[in-house]
């Protein structure tokens, strides 16, 4: 459980045991550094990462620490760059941890050259191909390492070839501690990659390529607990005239089975974890407006659906094979742990307690399917009929491989709606969850096509007689923010605009982006397709912008480097015509923050500047800046 700190600069994780009874849930960890990546060891005890001090060492960087059933927590074993991502052999106990080592050194020189460069400041990276960021850190100053520790807690490298092959990697053991599966990074030519699968034998440290494609990537390989089996994803990143197409694959490691897709219809898979005996993976993703967790027989293929109310996530089976562990999210409900039963179809799952409740909702959630466009689904939050009729907010989400169906504490409507404000968040072509049709439809990022069917849809919605049609706004995140730089040049119907972390220019955004290589390889040049570009790249359309509209960028961006905002923010002032001090666009600029806002404070700031903006603007009230502005 993640809460803010002392200060609330901050948030820190604890680790919570949560009782199957009706007993309160107990908090296992306390400290100012946190504990997370929560792993059990066949004896029971609790295995977790944290920089928390330790009386053994100087430095910071996060160690993994053993929970025994009784006692004291203890360091297990700790490298120089730290370690993350314990997973653990179900039956040999063996411990396999995500670790790093500098690039351009040896292992044995690895701490000394780690304190040089801190002590002397040191931030250079010599570079020798894509990627060089990710999110919002730099790459290649250091090789990402998977390392197995023995009983003592000494740490040895299995893969000391790696490179940059281990960047985002999956990886997963089997129950006698003999095999690792992970994900491996393959570099193709003109900057481009593709993902392949290695087996490691832990033992010898032998890598043997089991799958490996050029325009495939591959990813979260699982290998079943008998070691006979994989479930992996795979993507086919597609063409610019055919879309991309994401499946999850059962594979045998003897080579007896090549692969084939399990069938899970319109479901968008995201997580899949094999039960205790190996003959069931559970798969769970997006579906229909929420989520499902889906229970396949590896022998046959069959598909039972357990649960389709929500978004289920870190998908837990009990040892004895009964049950299936997981957290719960909706668009009305906070994660919430509970419990499924394995041999029950389409069932309600059993909550648990949580250290965690959902707060009090301060309004009611409406489901809405739209006929016209077809097959968009929507959830509309009412504010009390106190409030109604109510202004509205179209939000728009990111992704756009993404879907309205969960809780989110970054983006989270209830907000609005304490503030008196109906938000309508739909799910347009290109969302997940509804099959490839939708996600055709707009092939690829279509603007038009998207706006179409918000627009179609919002102005059905805003027939209803407790909305007021004549007080609306457009917030959107990421393509969210894309697609309201774009809207803003299509349209006046809006009071206001948010536009966060939004590409603005995508001549500028497809080369300067950490996924470079995947928007030039998909979408290509203005030269190549000047008619997608000049249709599609909201910078075209600068001179039709008459709303007020808030920019909101942090400077840790590479997903959406802040490069767009500041030409977006210049293209808007310098075609303002009026007194510099009438001009209604606003700029929030988070220079400690990435593509999300991750601390505390700077969400208050966001939250409150969102909505005093849209207050201003929608409602007629005056701008009440952040306090902690």
């Amino acid at each position: 459980m993640q809460q803010p700190d002392r200060k609330g600069s901050r948030y820190v994780s604890s680790l919570w045991q949560i009782p199957l009874d009706d007993r309160e849930p107990v908090r296992l960890t306390r400290s100012e550094k946190g504990e997370s990546a929560p792993a059990f060891r066949p004896d029971g005890s609790l295995l977790f990462v944290s920089a928390r001090p330790d009386s053994d060492a100087e430095d910071e960087e996060s160690a993994l620490w053993a929970l025994p059933p009784v006692g004291e927590p203890r360091v297990l074993a700790r490298s120089a760059g730290g370690v993350g991502g314990p997973v653990v052999a179900a039956e040999a106990g063996t411990v396999l941890v995500a670790g790093s080592r500098l690039a351009w050194t040896a292992e044995d020189d690895d701490a000394a050259r780690r304190k040089t460069r801190k002590d002397r400041k040191i931030t250079a990276i010599l570079h020798t191909g894509m990627p060089i960021r990710h999110w919002d850190h730099e790459l290649g100053d250091e090789s990402p390492r998977l390392l197995v520790a023995d009983d003592r807690g000494d740490l040895r490298d299995l893969t000391p070839d790696a490179g940059q092959a281990l960047h985002e990697a999956g990886y997963s053991i089997s129950a006698d501690g003999a095999t690792v599966l992970t994900s491996w990074r393959v570099p193709r030519r003109a900057g481009r990659f593709d993902t392949a699968v290695v087996l490691i034998d832990v033992e010898s440290g032998k890598h043997t390529v089991l799958v490996d494609e050029v325009g495939i990537s591959y990813f979260a390989p699982c290998v079943s607990p008998d070691g006979r089996r994989y479930a992996v994803g795979c993507e086919d990143e597609g063409t610019f005239e055919r879309s991309f197409d994401v499946q999850v694959q059962l594979r045998s490691l003897d080579d007896s089975d090549r692969g084939r897709d399990v069938e899970l219809g319109d479901l968008f898979p995201s997580d899949w974890v094999w039960s205790r005996d190996s003959r069931t993976l559970f798969v769970t993703g997006d579906l229909h407006g929420r989520g499902a967790v889906l229970a396949v027989d590896a022998a046959t293929g069959d598909v039972t659906r357990l649960v389709s109310d929500a978004v289920y996530s870190s998908l837990c089976p009990s040892p004895d094979g009964r049950h299936l562990y997981a957290l719960r999210s909706a668009i009305d409900s906070a994660n919430t742990p509970v419990r499924i039963d394995v041999t029950l179809a389409d069932q309600n799952p059993q909550a648990l307690p949580t250290p965690a409740p959902t707060p009090q909702l301060p309004g009611t959630l409406v489901e809405i399917t739209a006929s016209d466009p077809a097959g968009v689904h929507a959830w509309l939050c009412l504010p009390p009929e106190s409030e109604q009729p109510a202004p509205v907010m179209l939000w728009i989400h990111g992704g756009p491989f993404a879907s309205y169906n969960s809780w989110n504490w970054r983006w989270n409507p209830w907000a609005a709606v304490a503030r008196g404000y109906a938000v309508l968040m739909p799910d347009p072509a290109l969302s997940t969850g509804y099959g490839m049709d939708l996600i055709d439809r707009a092939w690829p990022h279509r603007a038009g096509i998207v706006w179409n069917e918000l627009e179609t849809l919002l102005d059905s919605v805003l027939q209803r007689p407790d909305l007021d049609a004549n007080r609306t706004a457009c917030l959107g995140g990421s393509f969210g923010g894309y697609m309201t730089n774009w809207v803003a040049g299509h349209t006046d119907r809006f009071d206001a605009i948010v536009t966060h972390a939004g590409l603005w220019a995508l001549d500028q955004q497809h080369k300067t982006t950490d996924a470079a290589q995947w928007k030039s390889g998909l979408f290509g040049t203005p030269a190549e397709r000047p008619e997608w570009y000049a249709e599609n790249s909201p910078n075209n359309f600068i001179d039709h912008i008459v709303t007020p509209m808030l920019v909101v960028h942090g400077n840790r961006d590479y997903r959406v480097p802040v490069s767009e905002a500041l030409r977006l923010w210049w293209d808007l002032v310098s075609h303002y015509d009026g007194e510099p001090s009438t001009l209604p666009h606003r700029f929030l600029q988070l220079t400690g923050e990435n593509h999300w806002v991750l601390s505390p404070a700077n969400a208050q700031i966001w939250y409150e500047t969102v909505l005093g903006f849209c207050d201003e603007h929608v409602r007629g009230r005056p701008t009440v800046p952040s306090a902690l502005l």
